[in-house]
């Protein structure tokens, strides 16, 4: 799911104007979907929980967050959205480029934060729940997001900024220390194949084009996708797919086959086995249903 296909799944609260790339979207779960699967984009994206319980994992570590709790994934990071369990889950999704922060001649914020940010050079933790230190000032700036962004009241661009500087500025006043991160080559390839699937999943990929993707021999490939996504990779790919089949029956009238065809099954009878697997009634019913 790339970041216009997610953003097509969401129910639109806001949305930037011209060339001020922010953000903001209010989305459901179970209600709008069940899973957002493993991405990663090169924007900012800032998750703030509103109702009821859900997994956000983000680069591999999960964390099951409830209402209020905030999850910072940073430029580059991979990370998933689900249900947790049978709860539901409101939570909203802020999207914006690290570059309307930036000033276009270098000055210290430029130069030590916001570029190093955006190389991966320095990180911030990712999870901040309700009642630890830094939770009050964060929810805080994302609260006064809120009401500037009810309207397009004039200069609400300068408000938003500001309030994104609290934001980061709150980060980096309760870390310990700007840490750079470790450097796992292995996530590297990770993300590099997860992109694939991204991006090709409509098209016919074998276990051998997964693993020269990785440079890895196929049995290599097949142990180190399941020691790291605990699912072997057709699994992964199936369960993916089959994400995207359940965001076309509900967002356009195409056929069965002709969603199974777009999503990579070049058979019906076993897309609809899959499907009925995963969601426990038949696409056509699914339709109905949602």
């Amino acid at each position: 799911m790339n970041i216009s296909e997610y953003e097509n799944c969401q129910e639109r609260n806001f949305q930037g104007q011209g060339n001020f790339s922010f953000n903001i979207y209010l989305c459901s779960i179970p209600l709008d979907f069940t899973l957002v699967p493993a991405h990663w984009h090169n924007e900012m994206e800032i998750i703030y929980i509103k109702k009821g319980m859900g997994t956000i994992t983000v680069e591999l570590e999960p964390y099951k967050v409830s209402q209020g709790d905030i999850v910072v994934v940073l430029p580059g990071q991979l990370h998933t959205i689900q249900q947790f369990s049978d709860c539901s889950m409101e939570y909203e999704n802020i999207i914006f480029q690290l570059s309307i922060l930036m000033a276009a001649q270098k000055d210290p914020c430029t130069e030590e934060f916001f570029q190093p940010l955006i190389r991966g050079k320095i990180i911030f933790a990712a999870y901040y729940p309700v009642g630890s230190p830094p939770h009050s000032v964060l929810s805080e700036c994302l609260d006064d997001i809120d009401e500037i962004c009810k309207n397009f009241s004039s200069g609400y661009q300068l408000a938003v900024k500001g309030k994104l500087f609290s934001f980061f500025y709150g980060l980096a006043s309760f870390a310990e220390t700007l840490l750079p991160p470790q450097n796992h080559a292995s996530l590297g390839r990770l993300k590099n194949i997860l992109k694939y699937v991204e991006t090709n999943y409509h098209e016919k990929i074998s276990i051998e084009d997964a693993a020269d993707i990785c440079g890895f021999s196929k049995s290599h490939f097949m142990k180190f996708f399941k020691a790291h996504m605990t699912v072997p990779f057709t699994e992964y790919l199936n369960d993916y797919r089959l994400t995207m089949a359940a965001r076309l029956l509900t967002s356009s009238e195409d056929t069965i086959s002709c969603i199974a065809a777009d999503t990579g099954f070049d058979n019906v009878s076993y897309f609809n086995r899959l499907f009925k697997e995963k969601y426990q009634c038949t696409p056509l019913n699914f339709r109905r249903r949602k």
